[in-house]
């Protein structure tokens, strides 16, 4: 039904987007399917619950106000290699190369 993230049978995902109709319908979607999902509306509301406690995934815009996407993976990478995955709708060639560094 759904891939394994780990010994959880409940994995924790970060939602990070300053759209309020992406967090709501990812958010929905994830849910549905038996995942616990955690939203917030820019990167540094995010850094900030991460450094409590980790989720097992995030989900990042790569454009929002006070910290974007980019610089929360390159805070977040100072301390974990949890899986992130970028949900934008950027397309340039250079973002996702630097999303993949």
């Amino acid at each position: 039904k759904r891939a394994d993230l780990g010994a959880n049978p409940m994995s924790k995902i970060a939602l990070v987007d300053d759209d309020r109709n992406i967090l709501t319908s990812v958010a929905m979607t994830l849910e549905a399917e038996g995942f616990e999902v955690e939203t917030y509306n820019d990167g540094q509301a995010a850094l900030d619950a991460f450094n409590k406690k980790l989720p097992d995934m995030a989900v990042l815009d790569i454009k929002m106000p006070r910290m974007d996407g980019m610089d929360l993976l390159q805070r977040l990478r100072q301390k974990t290699q949890m899986p992130v995955i970028f949900l934008t709708s950027k397309d340039d060639e250079i973002d996702e190369v630097l999303g993949l560094r």
